[in-house]
């Protein structure tokens, strides 16, 4: 018990939580241990994540233009946004990657504050999942997305061969 009589929750060190259950939100992960949620995916054991330098926030958009539909989520405290969606093809111009495209994703993203892009295979809600997520220099995703699942909620086999080359091209370039 804390000195106000309010109930401290124990949690286990969150390597060890990762360990035993990569599975759940990793922002409520990171809200209940107090870090960012870049901490959390740097703590998921290796197997699970693949970290590279944001420096390649071009070049890993580039290669998603050719992956099909997929799901744009941004992830807030209030809200989280999802849009299905081919990845559009990207220029630079006002201090924005601008994504423009006949796809409903479209916006303009501050490539430059993205400090890490993280390659995420690990159980979600008890299924497969396999996730790029772009993090800023304060741990914030600054947005994620997700290889799609087909009728049966089976993750589309080209896309996560497409997601297994791209990490291994990548891996040690972070």
């Amino acid at each position: 018990m804390s000195t106000t009589g309010a109930p401290v929750a124990v949690h286990p060190p969150l390597a060890q939580r990762l360990a035993e259950s990569p599975d759940g939100v990793l922002e409520q992960i990171a809200r209940e241990y107090g870090v960012s949620t870049f901490e959390v995916v740097r703590e998921l054991p290796p197997e699970h994540r693949t970290i590279v330098a944001g420096s390649l926030f071009e070049e890993v958009m580039r290669e998603l233009t050719a992956w099909g539909e997929m799901l744009f989520i941004v992830h807030t405290p209030d809200v989280v946004l999802e849009c299905a969606g081919k990845i559009p093809p990207g220029t630079f111009g006002r201090g924005y990657f601008n994504l423009h495209g006949d796809s409903p994703i479209g916006g303009h993203l501050r490539a430059e504050n993205c400090k890490y892009i993280a390659f995420v295979s690990r159980p979600f809600m008890g299924r497969p999942s396999r996730s790029l997520q772009f993090f800023n220099a304060a741990g914030d995703a600054m947005f994620k997305i997700f290889v799609r699942r087909d009728e049966s909620r089976n993750l589309l086999p080209e896309q996560v061969e497409k997601f297994d080359i791209l990490c291994e091209k990548l891996a040690g370039r972070g």
